[in-house]
């Protein structure tokens, strides 16, 4: 990593006696001087922006058949079953959200809303002197043993996660260390608990609940949940997993209590990313989340054939091949060389294979539709402030400064046609309660600006070069040499300039008699020089610079200098164009159009005319004490990741353009997070975060500020980009103590704005959530921030004979 000084890289331990909550990061898988806006507002106090659409074509319940299959892919099969242990993904996630209570769920918006299912009411009963949430729960609410589900089971969660006994391995315990106590109420469906500390956030616990015989002791919590749960109480319970089949099965629960499952089964498949298009096609899972190549192959697949041709073929495997490659590949297969006509002949016949199971596959894919909205998480430009350049906050409100956040986010989700707009929060997303613009805190895209700020702290046009006299690689002092024989840089240049002189004056009379005996030949070029090239207080510039004397360089001809002048100009037009480079002047045309304006250096003039001003580009990268500002910008190398690639790629060119440059690393996905975003070895990355109903808690481990271990390393949690004030921290314990809701978000939004204003990590954009579906499928596909509804979910009914062959499976 390019650093100026160097620092002992952070360690992303959890600190006492702060809380544990540690999101996971959605991967591949993400800066003004004086802040002028530190308070979070929006004129709609209960929320700003407007939430992306679900896509999940709904219909009601009548008009779903009762039972049938439902195919689901999925990531991995789950190493554990219990939400709250390290190891947990999206896959036990979503067996949760389908076998357990979850006392609050998310509506389309992200704000949480009670759910009927478990409960009849919940609210703040006292304030004071201490805070006691009353559960009154639903009537027939049991667990599939047939226990009615109460306060021994909130107890045993409250004790296996309040962080007391350190015998649970729970990777997250936020809010249940601040509760004091859990006892019955009036009756055995009433539950009262009460807070040691005021919590904001109290409709975030309990949400799965677990039965009392997972988490009664450290023994059942630690292992009894892992590949079973032997009691449930959703719309399905768990049949079984299959770590060979890669299978969860879930089925319906004979003892549920509200509007029964429409489907009688759910087989959430584990499928690679990379195979979901096939395994669609194949009929092996009905409903997958895809990739934007599998979604472009669905679209493409439900375009009616024109003229009687399947349009398949036309941009099948191989289909990209020129008539040029094609020819030499029918030579090879039909030349003399037997061995190498044998292995193009083979390689044809793959094509054509492939080829034609790609036809087939597009066929199959007729029958799925692309079900599209924003994924409830953010993809963000993180910037370790920890070491190097930038923990100078200036040069990472610098760097900020240098993007086009929207331009960014409008090369991800444009294509895909939807909303483009980045986010202006790193707490909330558009449609949810905390949300609100606080980008103003840092400032928009400014490259003057950016500049500026670079300038301040340092960086300049030619501050990486050496000091004159220095010499690369010497450790020696200034003036001092590190030549053994104990001579100086100074002696050494007069030597050299001794040397020089002597050897110009002996050339000096034979050099002058061959230049009078070629002056007749030589090719005129008065009139004509080399814009750039002009030499304050020298005589004629020479061309090329070591050419040796009596070798004459001819000028073009007028028209062919013109010609040049024009051929420079547009390449630096299209260069632009191509690069989404062009900015608009004051006086309504484009930078690019205005360089084409100015004389180029290297093409020819009329003798007198003056040499321009080197453009600020020319001038080189930044640098400061004889070093370039280069920041390593690590990105994943997987297949997954081609749209992370393509922003990298953007931002890269984007600091270009005000001097800072950048080493790209790629590396393999499953060592991109652990072996340097967590570790800190980078200073650059593109990764994101997922969108949380409670910020205060959720997002505190993320932006904390990195505190000092006595090894000398930072204990960072989840703050991997290492920035963080005392401030923003007051500001999250606030917030998280605040009963008053509507205190409780300007507290969320203050602290936002602060976030934007130490310039840690960029919020670039949204992620798409693209699902592949089958078009009988109903109340699934893209929901966006809301919790699925399970037993909603089902096939479409036939309105006769012969509907979806897959209807019932």
């Amino acid at each position: 990593m390019s650093q100026v000084g160097a620092a002992p890289r952070g360690r992303t331990c959890s600190r006492s006696p702060r809380s544990r909550t540690l999101r996971s990061v959605a991967l591949v898988t993400s800066g003004v001087l004086a802040v002028t806006v530190l308070a979070g507002c929006s004129s709609d106090e209960d929320g700003g922006g407007k939430a992306a659409p679900q896509d999940l074509a709904p219909a009601a319940r009548d008009q779903i058949a009762d039972g049938g299959t439902l195919k689901w892919a999925v990531d991995t099969v789950p190493a554990t079953l219990n939400t709250f242990q390290a190891d947990a993904d999206g896959t036990t996630a979503r067996i949760a959200g389908a076998v357990l209570p979850a006392l609050y769920t998310l509506d389309a918006r992200g704000r949480p809303q009670l759910n009927p299912d478990y409960l009849e009411s919940a609210q703040i009963i006292e304030r004071e002197p201490k805070q006691v949430v009353l559960y009154k729960l639903h009537q027939q609410a049991v667990w599939s043993d047939g226990r009615e589900i109460g306060a021994p089971d909130f107890v045993a969660q409250w004790r296996a996660l309040s962080g007391k006994d350190t015998a649970y391995w729970t990777a997250r315990n936020a809010g249940y260390e601040r509760i004091e106590k859990i006892e019955r109420g009036a009756n055995n469906l009433e539950v009262r608990v009460t807070f040691a500390k005021p919590y904001a956030d109290w409709q975030s616990l309990f949400s799965p609940l677990y039965p009392k015989e997972v988490m009664g002791s450290p023994a059942t919590f630690n292992d009894g949940a892992r590949t079973q749960l032997k009691s449930t109480a959703g719309p399905f319970q768990l049949k079984g997993l299959d770590a060979k089949a890669g299978t969860a099965t879930l089925v319906r629960n004979p003892r549920w209590w509200g509007q029964p499952a429409k489907l009688d089964t759910i087989v959430l498949k584990s499928v690679p990313r990379a195979d979901r298009a096939s395994a669609l096609a194949a009929g092996t899972v009905d409903l997958a989340e895809i990739d934007r190549a599998a979604a472009e192959r669905i679209t493409l697949a439900a375009k009616p054939a024109q003229g009687g041709k399947d349009k398949a073929a036309a941009h099948g495997p191989g289909t990209g091949t020129t008539p040029s490659g094609a020819l030499k590949s029918w030579s090879l297969a039909n030349g003399s060389d037997k061995e190498t006509a044998g292995l193009v002949q083979a390689a044809r016949k793959r094509n054509q294979a492939a080829l034609a199971r790609y036809v087939t596959e597009q066929r199959s894919l007729r029958d799925y539709v692309v079900r599209k909205s924003l994924e409830p998480a953010y993809t963000q430009l993180s910037l370790n402030g920890e070491s190097g350049p930038l923990a100078d906050e200036r040069v990472r409100r610098a760097v900020a400064r240098a993007l086009d956040r929207q331009a960014l986010a409008e090369t991800v989700l444009t294509p895909l046609g939807l909303p483009a707009q980045p986010p202006g929060s790193h707490l909330a997303l558009a449609g949810q309660a905390a949300y609100a613009d606080n980008s103003n805190a840092l400032g928009g895209q400014d490259t003057k600006e950016a500049e500026a700020l670079l300038a301040d702290a340092g960086w300049t046009r030619g501050g990486a070069r050496k000091p004159a006299g220095a010499k690369a690689g010497s450790e020696a002092s200034p003036g001092q040499s590190a030549d053994p024989a104990g001579k100086t840089d100074a002696a050494d240049e007069a030597d050299q300039n001794q040397a020089d002189k002597a050897q110009a004056d002996k050339n000096s009379s034979g050099d002058q008699k061959a230049e009078k005996s070629k002056e007749a030949d030589k090719a005129s070029n008065e009139g004509l020089y080399i814009v750039g090239d002009d030499k304050p207080g020298g005589s004629e510039p020479r061309i090329g610079g070591g050419q040796e004397p009596g070798i004459n360089i001819l000028a073009p001809g007028f028209g062919a200098a013109l010609q040049s002048v024009g051929l420079l100009r547009q390449a630096q037009l299209l260069e632009a164009a191509a690069d989404g480079t062009v900015d608009t002047r004051a006086d309504g045309r484009s930078e690019a159009q205005g360089a084409a304006d100015r004389p180029v250096a290297g093409a020819y003039a009329p003798r007198g005319t003056a040499a321009p001003a080197p453009a600020p580009e020319a001038a080189g990268p930044l640098g400061k004490n004889g070093q370039p500002l280069t920041l390593k910008f690590v990105l994943p190398s997987g297949p997954g990741s081609e749209s992370l690639r393509a922003v990298g790629d953007k931002i890269v060119r984007m600091l270009d353009r005000v001097g800072i440059r950048t080493d790209i690393v790629k590396v393999p996905d499953e060592n991109f997070f652990k072996d340097h975003v967590a570790a800190g070895e980078y200073d650059l990355a593109l990764f994101s975060w997922p969108a949380s109903a409670f910020p205060a808690t959720d997002a505190r481990p993320i932006y904390a500020k990195p505190e000092p271990a006595s090894d000398g390393s930072l204990l960072v949690e989840q703050n991997y980009s290492r920035v963080g004030t005392d401030r923003i921290d007051q500001l999250f314990d606030q917030a998280v103590g605040e009963l008053n809701e509507k205190t409780a978000r300007d507290l969320v939004r203050q602290a936002d704005a602060r976030i934007w204003a130490a310039a840690g990590s960029i919020p670039l954009y949204q992620r798409p959530q693209l699902v592949g579906a089958h078009q009988g499928i109903r109340n699934a596909g893209a929901f966006g921030f809301a919790t699925p509804r399970y037993q909603d979910i089902g096939w479409k009914k036939a309105p006769s004979a012969g509907g979806p062959k897959n209807t019932k499976k």
